[in-house]
């Protein structure tokens, strides 16, 4: 399985892509993919199409991805643009998420013969400002599934049918058949 890190669109608010804003001296996505080659994974690629990310010794992926947000729940292009198109099986990995080496380890223990989604559900540290989760990662064998999933979340979009714009909880409703607009640990 290839794991990819997603590294593309933009955030207008900061100055530095999120995924390269560094923790403890290292660069988040630098951390992905040392914990990930430390799990013996090697088949790492990164999804941008910024060439900051050029250096950090796995291939970079290029694909048209025109997400942008300006602020929360305030952006142009669709954010399920993200994943890169392949028809192989993948772990997406989202590129501005500081991962535990427990969480990494889970992620590549897990199985899937569909679609597995991986994110965080309370309790919260108190420092933490949302009243839910993050998302952090999908787990894809069944592409077919994930990428009709994708198009539906955009038609469902268009026919009004999400309460805000649709980012990675609302793409895994659509996944599961769950109900839209419940976040669902």
């Amino acid at each position: 399985m290839k794991y990819i890190i997603m590294c593309g669109g933009t955030y207008q608010q900061w100055e530095t892509p999120r995924q390269l804003i560094k923790v403890n001296g290292e660069p988040i996505v630098a951390r992905t993919i040392r914990l990930l080659k430390e799990n013996g994974i090697k088949d790492i690629a990164i999804s941008s199409n910024n060439p900051l990310f050029d250096s950090f010794g796995v291939p970079v992926l290029h694909h048209m991805n025109t997400y942008n947000a300006v602020c929360f729940n305030n952006f142009t292009g669709y954010w399920c643009e993200a994943f890169y198109p392949t028809d192989e099986p993948v772990c997406y990995l989202f590129g501005d998420v500081v991962f535990s080496p427990e969480a990494i380890k889970t992620i590549i223990e897990t199985d899937t013969d569909d679609v597995m989604f991986f994110g965080s559900a309370p309790p919260f540290a108190p420092e933490y400002r949302k009243p839910w989760g993050e998302p952090f990662a999908f787990k894809v064998q069944n592409q077919k599934h994930f990428r009709e999933s994708i198009e539906d979340v955009k038609r469902l979009y268009l026919e009004g049918k999400f309460k805000r714009k649709p980012i990675a909880w609302e793409l895994w409703q659509v996944i599961t058949g769950g109900t839209l607009n419940v976040i669902d640990w």
